[in-house]
């Protein structure tokens, strides 16, 4: 099956996937892993190759940007101590659990077990964002799990890189070498990161071209990326430290009219690359089956060997440092954010990436031991973890009761709207009497904002039918400009106007129809 075929296959399934997944309520990336399995097993299926290349530098960045940009700065703060600890700790931990298990399950050597270790040792940002994204988690927490595994990139590479030359040179590392390494990796990337970050600022705050914003936009991942690696620094952390400070920008950065169409784009470049990585990794897996048929047929329960391990030592050190922290601050000891937390660490993308970058010789030229069998292992564990964690998470965040009530939800967004126009209201009122607008311009504002807030107080109550007068509102409103969207069609096809003219009232139409939100029919 040639690249493009496979592209757009993948894209295809992934449609149909993620109708099926809205209606199951279960995450799309754990169905889109079972659904390239159960395609990569069918019968006269050709076999798929990925590429470190395809993951690195062109599916890696954009979804790097995208789970840092949902990482509030304020959130990001509050968990900075823990999250520090974990994506050190709990990746030195995790690795050297892997090795452990991997010498005693396996038959590959120590060296490549080390590789194993560092390639399985972080979560991945990518596929636990994916996972948490739909779930109504108390801020810190979500905080705590998105941002660990977004940060946690440069001691999980300092370690592969480690295990590499152990792996391929058969040396001994160097301390000093390896802290000086880890500097360069963490540092430089935070410095490529906030140069990128600025320099997109600059751009962006000084064009009004929606066209030219969209571009700078998909560009900037990428060139964080590639000019981080290309100074030997982590170009992960530094895509991630641009995505977090522009995200705190992006009010300042364009007009909301620009902030529209470039989320559109971004959110359809995200499902396009999620649908691909996350099938490819499902379609790889009996590729790699079928590569190492009659070599070793205890894979399986070798590779769930480690995925359990790697799910009790994340366990095991979470659970340990929220008890240490809950009794210095003197609360009562809980198991619940700690259970979902510890039930977060799914692999993904950046374990494929790091395991397909294997080198297929050591560097006396003869070929690296157990290669294949690291690849195999590292896909299974991905797979497992995808579908076995992320068909149960959601589940087990019911279980616990941290979710945020959804009425908790809706009382904080309608209270939010209600200060907003309130805020709107008053300055209206100022202007008014400061005589600094027109008199009837004023008024005219005032009344409407004064319905707003009306329809606001008043949305908790309900009509004889059962509907809320807001709601009520909205379908009315919706309504009547779906009949000026007709009329402005018969205008067009009678040839009263232009389809110039025709596209730009249609826009304007659209922006007012997004603005009622999503439609309580459907």
């Amino acid at each position: 099956m040639r690249g493009v075929e496979t592209v757009l296959f993948l894209v295809v399934v992934a449609t149909v996937v993620a109708t099926f997944a809205n209606r199951l309520r279960v995450p799309a990336p754990s169905l889109l892993v079972v659904a390239g399995v159960v395609v990569g097993l069918l019968p006269g299926v050709p076999s798929v190759e990925i590429t470190p290349e395809i993951i690195s530098l062109v599916v890696l960045p954009p979804l790097l940007f995208a789970a840092g940009e949902e990482l509030p700065w304020r959130d990001l703060r509050a968990v900075a101590r823990p999250v520090a600890t974990l994506a050190v700790g709990l990746v030195l931990l995790s690795a050297a659990a892997v090795v452990g298990v991997a010498v005693a399950v396996t038959p590959m050597p120590v060296g490549m077990a080390f590789v194993l270790g560092a390639v399985l040792a972080s979560t991945d940002p990518v596929a636990v964002t994916a996972l948490a994204r739909r779930l109504s988690l108390p801020p810190r927490v979500q905080a705590l799990i998105q941002a660990e595994s977004l940060f946690n990139d440069a001691t999980s590479l300092l370690l592969f890189r480690v295990a590499l030359f152990l792996a391929i040179a058969g040396g001994a590392a160097s301390w000093g070498r390896t802290l000086s390494e880890f500097a360069v990796l963490a540092g430089g990337g935070l410095l490529v990161g906030a140069i990128i970050a600025a320099g997109a600022f600059v751009i962006r705050r000084h064009t009004e071209d929606p066209m030219v914003e969209t571009v700078v936009a998909l560009v900037t991942p990428y060139a964080g990326y590639v000019l981080a690696e290309s100074v030997g620094a982590s170009g992960v952390t530094a895509v991630v430290v641009a995505s977090v400070i522009l995200g705190t920008q992006a009010e300042r950065l364009t007009t909301a009219r620009i902030r529209l169409q470039v989320g559109a784009v971004y959110q359809t470049v995200v499902f396009l690359l999620e649908s691909v990585v996350f099938g490819l990794i499902g379609l790889q897996l009996p590729t790699l089956v079928r590569r190492l048929t009659g070599t070793t047929a205890w894979w399986p329960l070798q590779a769930l060997a480690i995925a359990v391990t790697l799910v009790l030592a994340r366990l095991l050190l979470v659970f340990v440092l929220s008890t240490i922290r809950q009794r210095r601050g003197g609360g009562r000891v809980s198991w619940q954010a700690p259970a979902v937390i510890s039930w977060a660490g799914a692999r993904g993308v950046v374990p494929l990436a790091a395991a397909l970058s294997l080198p297929l010789t050591a560097l006396d030229g003869t070929p690296l031991p157990s290669r294949d069998l690291v690849l195999l292992l590292t896909t299974a564990v991905i797979v497992v973890t995808l579908v076995v964690q992320g068909f149960t998470l959601a589940p087990l965040v019911r279980r616990t009761g941290i979710a945020l009530d959804p009425a908790d939800i809706r009382h904080e967004h309608f209270d939010a709207r209600l200060r907003i126009a309130e805020a709107g209201l008053s300055h209206l009122e100022h202007l008014a009497e400061t005589e600094s607008a027109p008199e009837f311009v004023v008024d005219q504002l005032r009344q409407s904002w004064r319905a707003r807030i009306d329809r606001i107080r008043t949305d908790d109550s309900e009509d004889p039918d059962g509907m809320s007068r807001f709601a009520a509102y909205r379908v009315l409103r919706r309504e009547v400009l779906a009949v000026e969207g007709a009329e402005l069609t018969r205008l067009f096809e009678q040839g009263v106007i232009t389809d110039s003219t025709r596209r730009r009232i249609q826009r304007l139409l659209d922006l007012e129809t997004a603005g009622l939100g999503d439609d309580p029919a459907a």
